[in-house]
Protein backbone atom coordinates (compact mmCIF):
# COMPACT_ATOMS: atom_id res chain seq x y z
CA UNK A 1 0.00 0.00 0.00
CA UNK A 2 1.74 3.21 -1.09
CA UNK A 3 1.50 6.43 0.85
CA UNK A 4 -1.86 7.83 -0.25
CA UNK A 5 -1.94 11.46 0.70
CA UNK A 6 -0.38 14.06 2.95
CA UNK A 7 -2.48 15.58 5.70
CA UNK A 8 -5.34 17.32 4.00
CA UNK A 9 -8.61 19.09 4.68
CA UNK A 10 -11.23 17.32 2.61
CA UNK A 11 -14.57 18.49 1.31
CA UNK A 12 -17.80 18.00 3.24
CA UNK A 13 -18.26 14.44 1.94
CA UNK A 14 -16.02 11.41 1.53
CA UNK A 15 -15.75 11.52 -2.27
CA UNK A 16 -12.26 13.04 -2.09
CA UNK A 17 -10.95 10.07 -0.13
CA UNK A 18 -8.85 7.99 -2.56
CA UNK A 19 -10.87 5.03 -3.83
CA UNK A 20 -8.09 2.64 -2.89
CA UNK A 21 -8.32 3.90 0.69
CA UNK A 22 -11.74 2.39 1.45
CA UNK A 23 -10.89 -1.33 1.06
CA UNK A 24 -7.58 -0.68 2.84
CA UNK A 25 -9.43 1.00 5.69
CA UNK A 26 -11.93 -1.89 5.81
CA UNK A 27 -9.07 -4.40 5.90
CA UNK A 28 -7.40 -2.66 8.84
CA UNK A 29 -10.69 -2.49 10.74
CA UNK A 30 -11.25 -6.22 10.25
CA UNK A 31 -7.74 -7.48 10.99
CA UNK A 32 -6.31 -5.41 13.85
CA UNK A 33 -8.09 -7.02 16.84
CA UNK A 34 -10.56 -4.20 17.40
CA UNK A 35 -13.28 -4.58 20.04
CA UNK A 36 -15.88 -3.50 17.47
CA UNK A 37 -14.37 -3.91 13.97
CA UNK A 38 -17.52 -2.91 12.07
CA UNK A 39 -17.70 0.40 13.90
CA UNK A 40 -14.07 1.09 12.97
CA UNK A 41 -14.90 0.58 9.29
CA UNK A 42 -15.78 3.18 6.64
CA UNK A 43 -19.38 1.93 6.48
CA UNK A 44 -20.08 3.03 10.06
CA UNK A 45 -17.75 6.00 10.29
CA UNK A 46 -18.66 7.61 6.96
CA UNK A 47 -22.39 6.98 7.36
CA UNK A 48 -22.29 8.90 10.63
CA UNK A 49 -20.38 11.68 8.92
CA UNK A 50 -22.85 11.76 6.02
CA UNK A 51 -25.79 12.01 8.43
CA UNK A 52 -24.52 14.22 11.23
CA UNK A 53 -21.29 16.09 10.42
CA UNK A 54 -21.11 16.58 6.65
CA UNK A 55 -20.40 20.28 7.19
CA UNK A 56 -17.31 19.63 9.34
CA UNK A 57 -13.75 19.46 8.03
CA UNK A 58 -12.28 15.98 7.70
CA UNK A 59 -8.58 15.30 8.18
CA UNK A 60 -7.18 12.17 6.57
CA UNK A 61 -3.76 10.53 6.52
CA UNK A 62 -2.73 7.10 5.30
CA UNK A 63 0.60 5.27 5.33
CA UNK A 64 1.69 1.83 4.05
CA UNK A 65 0.13 0.08 7.08
CA UNK A 66 -1.90 2.68 8.92
CA UNK A 67 -4.65 5.24 8.62
CA UNK A 68 -6.10 8.08 10.68
CA UNK A 69 -9.21 10.22 10.22
CA UNK A 70 -10.44 13.10 12.36
CA UNK A 71 -13.35 15.52 12.20
CA UNK A 72 -12.99 19.09 13.44
CA UNK A 73 -15.37 20.64 15.98
CA UNK A 74 -15.16 24.18 17.27
CA UNK A 75 -16.61 25.01 20.67
CA UNK A 76 -15.11 28.50 20.51
CA UNK A 77 -12.23 30.41 18.90
CA UNK A 78 -9.66 28.62 21.07
CA UNK A 79 -11.61 25.46 21.90
CA UNK A 80 -11.12 23.03 19.06
CA UNK A 81 -11.69 19.27 19.19
CA UNK A 82 -10.53 16.68 16.68
CA UNK A 83 -12.69 13.57 17.03
CA UNK A 84 -13.35 10.33 15.15
CA UNK A 85 -15.77 10.72 12.22
CA UNK A 86 -18.30 8.76 14.34
CA UNK A 87 -18.31 10.79 17.52
CA UNK A 88 -21.77 9.97 18.92
CA UNK A 89 -21.50 6.45 20.30
CA UNK A 90 -17.68 6.42 20.04
CA UNK A 91 -17.52 2.68 19.30
CA UNK A 92 -14.68 2.75 16.75
CA UNK A 93 -11.16 4.13 16.71
CA UNK A 94 -9.89 6.79 14.27
CA UNK A 95 -6.34 5.37 14.15
CA UNK A 96 -5.77 1.90 12.73
CA UNK A 97 -2.94 -0.37 11.65
CA UNK A 98 0.62 -1.37 12.54
CA UNK A 99 1.77 2.08 11.40
CA UNK A 100 -0.82 3.76 13.62
CA UNK A 101 1.83 5.17 15.93
CA UNK A 102 3.65 6.96 13.12
CA UNK A 103 0.43 8.07 11.43
CA UNK A 104 -0.81 9.60 14.68
CA UNK A 105 2.55 11.29 15.24
CA UNK A 106 2.33 12.81 11.75
CA UNK A 107 -1.22 13.97 12.47
CA UNK A 108 -0.21 15.63 15.71
CA UNK A 109 2.68 17.41 14.00
CA UNK A 110 0.31 18.67 11.29
CA UNK A 111 -2.20 19.82 13.92
CA UNK A 112 0.59 21.64 15.77
CA UNK A 113 1.46 23.57 12.63
CA UNK A 114 -2.14 24.21 11.56
CA UNK A 115 -3.60 25.31 14.89
CA UNK A 116 -0.67 26.98 16.68
CA UNK A 117 -0.67 28.34 19.27
CA UNK A 118 -4.02 26.78 20.38
CA UNK A 119 -3.42 23.06 19.98
CA UNK A 120 -6.76 21.18 19.74
CA UNK A 121 -7.98 18.50 22.09
CA UNK A 122 -7.73 15.12 20.33
CA UNK A 123 -10.41 12.52 21.06
CA UNK A 124 -9.46 8.86 20.61
CA UNK A 125 -12.19 6.25 21.00
CA UNK A 126 -12.36 2.47 20.77
CA UNK A 127 -9.31 2.03 23.01
CA UNK A 128 -8.93 -1.34 24.70
CA UNK A 129 -7.48 -0.68 28.17
CA UNK A 130 -4.32 -2.66 28.67
CA UNK A 131 -4.01 -3.18 24.92
CA UNK A 132 -1.07 -2.38 22.67
CA UNK A 133 -2.58 0.87 21.36
CA UNK A 134 -3.23 2.22 24.86
CA UNK A 135 0.31 1.32 25.96
CA UNK A 136 1.77 2.97 22.85
CA UNK A 137 -0.11 6.20 23.48
CA UNK A 138 1.28 6.52 26.98
CA UNK A 139 4.79 5.48 26.00
CA UNK A 140 5.16 7.57 22.83
CA UNK A 141 3.08 10.63 23.67
CA UNK A 142 2.85 10.69 27.48
CA UNK A 143 5.61 13.28 27.90
CA UNK A 144 3.98 15.80 25.58
CA UNK A 145 0.31 15.04 26.28
CA UNK A 146 -1.92 14.39 29.26
CA UNK A 147 -4.61 11.74 28.78
CA UNK A 148 -8.08 11.94 30.33
CA UNK A 149 -10.66 9.17 30.22
CA UNK A 150 -13.83 10.54 28.66
CA UNK A 151 -16.05 7.45 28.54
CA UNK A 152 -16.31 3.67 28.89
CA UNK A 153 -18.41 1.07 27.10
CA UNK A 154 -18.54 -2.73 27.15
CA UNK A 155 -19.11 -4.45 23.82
CA UNK A 156 -20.30 -8.05 23.67
CA UNK A 157 -19.69 -10.79 21.11
CA UNK A 158 -20.16 -14.49 20.47
CA UNK A 159 -17.82 -16.91 18.78
CA UNK A 160 -19.32 -18.87 15.90
CA UNK A 161 -16.61 -21.55 16.07
CA UNK A 162 -18.07 -24.96 15.33
CA UNK A 163 -20.97 -23.53 13.36
CA UNK A 164 -24.51 -23.39 14.72
CA UNK A 165 -24.14 -26.64 16.68
CA UNK A 166 -20.96 -25.33 18.27
CA UNK A 167 -22.58 -22.02 19.10
CA UNK A 168 -25.66 -23.65 20.65
CA UNK A 169 -23.48 -26.03 22.67
CA UNK A 170 -22.14 -22.96 24.49
CA UNK A 171 -25.64 -21.81 25.49
CA UNK A 172 -27.55 -23.16 28.48
CA UNK A 173 -29.83 -26.17 28.10
CA UNK A 174 -32.75 -23.98 29.20
CA UNK A 175 -32.00 -21.43 26.48
CA UNK A 176 -31.80 -24.11 23.80
CA UNK A 177 -35.08 -25.66 24.96
CA UNK A 178 -36.84 -22.29 24.83
CA UNK A 179 -35.60 -21.71 21.29
CA UNK A 180 -36.86 -25.11 20.11
CA UNK A 181 -40.26 -24.54 21.70
CA UNK A 182 -40.54 -21.01 20.26
CA UNK A 183 -39.56 -22.22 16.77
CA UNK A 184 -42.27 -24.92 16.83
CA UNK A 185 -44.89 -22.47 18.04
CA UNK A 186 -44.01 -19.84 15.41
CA UNK A 187 -44.02 -22.41 12.60
CA UNK A 188 -47.43 -23.63 13.77
CA UNK A 189 -48.69 -20.05 13.61
CA UNK A 190 -47.55 -19.65 10.00
CA UNK A 191 -44.45 -17.53 10.67
CA UNK A 192 -41.76 -17.65 7.98
CA UNK A 193 -38.35 -16.03 7.73
CA UNK A 194 -36.89 -14.63 4.50
CA UNK A 195 -33.23 -13.76 3.96
CA UNK A 196 -32.79 -10.56 1.95
CA UNK A 197 -29.72 -9.42 0.01
CA UNK A 198 -30.68 -6.20 -1.80
CA UNK A 199 -28.49 -5.62 -4.82
CA UNK A 200 -29.26 -1.96 -5.47
CA UNK A 201 -30.05 1.26 -3.65
CA UNK A 202 -33.67 1.00 -4.81
CA UNK A 203 -34.04 -2.52 -3.38
CA UNK A 204 -32.36 -1.41 -0.16
CA UNK A 205 -34.72 1.56 0.17
CA UNK A 206 -37.75 -0.68 -0.43
CA UNK A 207 -36.64 -3.10 2.27
CA UNK A 208 -35.92 -0.26 4.65
CA UNK A 209 -39.45 1.07 4.10
CA UNK A 210 -40.79 -2.35 5.06
CA UNK A 211 -38.63 -2.36 8.20
CA UNK A 212 -39.87 1.08 9.19
CA UNK A 213 -43.47 -0.08 8.77
CA UNK A 214 -42.76 -2.91 11.23
CA UNK A 215 -40.92 -0.54 13.56
CA UNK A 216 -43.94 1.78 13.65
CA UNK A 217 -46.01 -1.10 15.06
CA UNK A 218 -43.40 -2.16 17.62
CA UNK A 219 -43.10 -0.97 21.22
CA UNK A 220 -40.30 1.34 20.08
CA UNK A 221 -42.41 2.84 17.32
CA UNK A 222 -45.42 3.23 19.58
CA UNK A 223 -43.19 4.92 22.15
CA UNK A 224 -41.46 7.06 19.48
CA UNK A 225 -38.03 5.90 20.61
CA UNK A 226 -36.84 3.68 17.76
CA UNK A 227 -35.12 3.98 14.42
CA UNK A 228 -38.23 5.45 12.80
CA UNK A 229 -37.47 8.72 14.58
CA UNK A 230 -35.05 11.33 13.26
CA UNK A 231 -32.07 11.38 13.12
CA UNK A 232 -31.87 7.58 13.58
CA UNK A 233 -34.21 7.16 10.61
CA UNK A 234 -31.83 8.96 8.26
CA UNK A 235 -28.72 7.34 9.72
CA UNK A 236 -29.94 3.77 9.29
CA UNK A 237 -31.36 4.53 5.84
CA UNK A 238 -27.90 5.66 4.72
CA UNK A 239 -26.23 2.70 6.43
CA UNK A 240 -28.56 0.16 4.79
CA UNK A 241 -27.92 1.76 1.39
CA UNK A 242 -24.14 1.81 1.85
CA UNK A 243 -24.00 -1.81 3.04
CA UNK A 244 -26.20 -2.95 0.17
CA UNK A 245 -23.81 -1.36 -2.33
CA UNK A 246 -20.90 -3.19 -0.70
CA UNK A 247 -22.72 -6.54 -0.58
CA UNK A 248 -22.22 -6.77 3.19
CA UNK A 249 -25.82 -6.13 4.31
CA UNK A 250 -27.77 -8.98 5.89
CA UNK A 251 -31.54 -8.59 6.47
CA UNK A 252 -34.11 -11.14 7.59
CA UNK A 253 -37.83 -10.39 7.43
CA UNK A 254 -40.38 -12.33 9.50
CA UNK A 255 -43.82 -12.72 7.91
CA UNK A 256 -47.17 -14.15 8.97
CA UNK A 257 -50.17 -14.52 6.67
CA UNK A 258 -48.42 -12.44 3.96
CA UNK A 259 -47.73 -9.61 6.41
CA UNK A 260 -44.35 -8.34 7.67
CA UNK A 261 -44.25 -8.73 11.44
CA UNK A 262 -40.53 -8.51 12.23
CA UNK A 263 -37.02 -7.81 10.94
CA UNK A 264 -33.37 -7.97 11.91
CA UNK A 265 -30.36 -6.53 10.13
CA UNK A 266 -26.65 -5.92 10.40
CA UNK A 267 -23.47 -5.84 8.36
CA UNK A 268 -20.18 -7.63 7.82
CA UNK A 269 -16.66 -6.39 8.37
CA UNK A 270 -14.42 -9.11 7.06
CA UNK A 271 -15.47 -12.33 8.77
CA UNK A 272 -17.18 -10.55 11.65
CA UNK A 273 -20.88 -9.64 11.70
CA UNK A 274 -22.19 -6.67 13.66
CA UNK A 275 -25.88 -6.62 14.52
CA UNK A 276 -27.63 -3.29 14.19
CA UNK A 277 -31.37 -3.31 14.80
CA UNK A 278 -34.25 -5.73 15.15
CA UNK A 279 -37.91 -5.18 15.85
CA UNK A 280 -41.30 -6.86 15.66
CA UNK A 281 -44.95 -5.83 15.79
CA UNK A 282 -46.33 -5.50 19.30
CA UNK A 283 -49.20 -7.78 18.31
CA UNK A 284 -46.66 -10.60 17.75
CA UNK A 285 -44.94 -10.28 21.11
CA UNK A 286 -46.02 -13.78 22.25
CA UNK A 287 -44.24 -15.44 19.33
CA UNK A 288 -40.70 -14.88 20.73
CA UNK A 289 -39.75 -13.18 17.47
CA UNK A 290 -36.77 -11.41 19.00
CA UNK A 291 -35.15 -14.73 19.88
CA UNK A 292 -36.15 -16.40 16.63
CA UNK A 293 -34.80 -13.55 14.50
CA UNK A 294 -31.48 -13.88 16.33
CA UNK A 295 -31.51 -17.64 15.75
CA UNK A 296 -32.24 -17.24 12.03
CA UNK A 297 -29.38 -14.76 11.76
CA UNK A 298 -27.02 -17.21 13.46
CA UNK A 299 -28.04 -19.97 11.04
CA UNK A 300 -27.26 -17.71 8.07
CA UNK A 301 -23.94 -16.52 9.44
CA UNK A 302 -22.77 -20.02 10.30
CA UNK A 303 -23.66 -21.23 6.80
CA UNK A 304 -21.46 -18.43 5.45
CA UNK A 305 -18.57 -19.34 7.73
CA UNK A 306 -18.63 -16.05 9.65
CA UNK A 307 -16.36 -16.23 12.70
CA UNK A 308 -17.94 -13.87 15.23
CA UNK A 309 -21.25 -12.19 15.98
CA UNK A 310 -20.86 -8.75 17.58
CA UNK A 311 -23.94 -7.38 19.35
CA UNK A 312 -22.66 -3.97 20.45
CA UNK A 313 -22.95 -2.55 23.97
CA UNK A 314 -24.08 -4.92 26.69
CA UNK A 315 -24.56 -2.19 29.30
CA UNK A 316 -27.50 0.17 29.38
CA UNK A 317 -31.32 -0.01 29.36
CA UNK A 318 -32.83 -3.13 27.74
CA UNK A 319 -29.42 -4.60 26.89
CA UNK A 320 -29.47 -7.49 29.37
CA UNK A 321 -30.96 -9.90 26.80
CA UNK A 322 -27.59 -9.97 25.01
CA UNK A 323 -26.04 -11.91 27.88
CA UNK A 324 -27.94 -15.02 26.72
CA UNK A 325 -26.47 -14.75 23.23
CA UNK A 326 -22.84 -13.82 23.86
CA UNK A 327 -19.88 -14.93 25.95
CA UNK A 328 -17.21 -12.32 25.19
CA UNK A 329 -17.07 -8.83 26.71
CA UNK A 330 -14.65 -6.20 25.40
CA UNK A 331 -14.26 -2.95 27.31
CA UNK A 332 -13.50 0.13 25.25
CA UNK A 333 -12.59 3.59 26.47
CA UNK A 334 -12.51 7.06 24.99
CA UNK A 335 -9.50 9.22 25.85
CA UNK A 336 -8.87 12.91 25.34
CA UNK A 337 -5.31 13.99 24.54
CA UNK A 338 -4.46 17.44 25.90
CA UNK A 339 -1.11 19.00 25.06
CA UNK A 340 0.96 19.78 28.14
CA UNK A 341 2.01 23.41 28.66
Amino acid sequence: MPFLAPMQKNAADDRQLPESCLPFWEHLAATTAQADPFCCSPAWQLTFRETFTADKRLFFLAAPAGIALFTEFRAGPDRIFLAPPENGWLFGTPVLGPDGEEVLAACLAAFDAAYAPAFPHVILSGIRPGGAFAAMLLRRFGDAFAFFRHGVSVQCAASLAGGLDGYLSRRSANHRAKLRKAARKAAGCGVTFTRCLPGSAEEADALYARMLAVEARSWKGIGHCGMAESPAREFYAALVRRLARAGTLRIIMARQHDEDIGFIFGGLCGMIYRGQQFSYAATARRLSLGNLLQLETLKWLCEEGIQRYDMGPVTGPRMEYKQHWTEENHEIQTWIMVKRP
